[in-house]
């Protein structure tokens, strides 16, 4: 049985180890230390905006970003359908209520229209969200929150390097958050930040994110705060990621590139779109299959040659913590989500890792187009390769 490929890796072959034991040997191993500040700059000089504030992870900026607006209870934020749960556990963790809305087909982002729809006297924010390194219609989303006095908090846990016309990702809202969990496009094994225009808000941030602690007065609280802070040894690992960001989204474009010349005779798998006025980022390379065959089984099939196939995110109105905050049924992102996989992603593996993804797949689609085919009284479509 040939090695084992997991859906996704960290890429740790820089400067990381060098930090690290620099950290180690000063003994400035908790949330003080050169290498928080150093990172902090890093990331806000690459996003484009003033402050970057790093914090333990990708949840608690979100969370954060909602308490620093004075977002809490008797509030509505708005939410795709279509996320991981850390966005909207975020608005519960405020005493927020979330309002959940259906996603544009196009780019599987939150739809403006919808968003629209759904705004009310209690509405406060809305949290668009990158998904899959895909980005956001943000005018749209801009405007709305002009003309409706909301707050915007972009969820850019996946799309760390993307663009809306040219901008970044991150640049649009009045706090962004980020995540650096091991899978994404850098990393700091845990760890998040959350990135302001504001000076206000980065003042805020900092408080709040300091157990609530004076700037003036040590030791002396004006308000019940968090314990949020990011480590030395974490923002050592994330400074030596940031040295090497510009390397590791250009080979992510070759990867995308690699994927879709390979599957290019597969007409069952849909990538991710590529649209006018923004530039997405490969977090994790993405498909759509054809609604007649099973992600389930594909993905049974592909673990059983060793190859990590992941399913998208359910749509979180149909879990039944969520479902009562959902006003309308969410067609779209049911569609998306039913027919949506992951295939492996990282700069770890080789082109060869690649090639036997993609060999693997093309065997897996063409079992169970023989089966779907056999199983209907069918014959094979026209123009179809014997061997695909």
């Amino acid at each position: 049985m040939k090695a084992f490929i997991p859906v996704a890796a960290p890429t740790l072959k820089g400067n990381e180890l060098k930090y690290v034991v620099e950290c180690l040997s000063s003994n400035w191993i908790s949330s003080q230390g050169k290498f928080v500040t150093d990172f902090e700059e890093s990331f806000a000089n690459f996003i484009g905006i003033k402050h970057a504030v790093s914090v333990a992870n990708g949840t608690v900026a979100l969370s954060l970003a909602l308490k620093t607006l004075g977002i809490g209870p008797g509030d509505e934020v708005i939410v795709p359908d279509f996320t991981f749960a850390a966005t909207i556990n975020a608005v519960f963790h405020v005493g927020a209520t979330p309002v959940i809305v259906d996603i544009q087909r196009d780019s599987w982002c939150i739809d403006p229209l919808c968003v629209e729809k759904v705004i009310s006297k209690k509405t406060k924010a809305i949290i668009p969200v990158h998904i899959f390194g895909q980005v956001v219609e943000m005018s749209s989303i801009m405007d709305l929150a002009k003309q409706h006095h909301l707050y915007i908090v972009e969820d850019c846990a996946e799309a760390l390097g993307a663009t809306w016309e040219g901008n970044s990702v991150g640049a649009f809202s009045d706090i962004a958050c980020f995540s650096f969990f091991s899978n994404k496009i850098i990393t700091t094994g845990e760890g998040g930040m959350c990135v302001t225009k504001s000076d206000q808000l980065n003042d805020r941030l900092r408080v709040l994110r300091d157990h609530g602690m004076s700037k003036e007065r040590k030791y002396w609280h004006d308000e019940v705060g968090f314990n949020y802070r990011m480590t030395n040894l974490q923002a050592a690992i994330g400074l030596a990621q940031m040295e090497q960001l510009d390397f590791f989204l250009k080979e992510r474009e070759g990867i995308d590139e690699f994927y879709d010349h390979g599957f290019k005779n597969v007409p069952e798998f849909r990538s991710q779109l590529k649209l006018s006025r923004r530039r997405s980022t490969l977090w994790l390379k993405t498909y759509l299959l054809d609604s007649r065959y099973s992600v389930s089984l594909m993905i049974h099939k592909a673990k059983d040659k060793n190859i990590d196939i992941r399913a998208f995110f359910y749509p979180l109105s149909d879990m039944s913590i969520f479902k009562a905050y959902a006003p309308y049924f969410t067609a779209i992102t049911h569609e998306i989500s039913a027919s949506g996989f992951c295939v492996p992603t990282s700069l770890s593996f080789s082109r060869d890792d690649y090639q036997r993804v993609i060999q693997v797949l093309k065997e897996v689609m063409e079992s169970m187009r023989m089966d779907y085919f056999w199983n209907h009284d069918l014959s094979l479509p026209q123009g179809l390769p014997p061997n695909v």
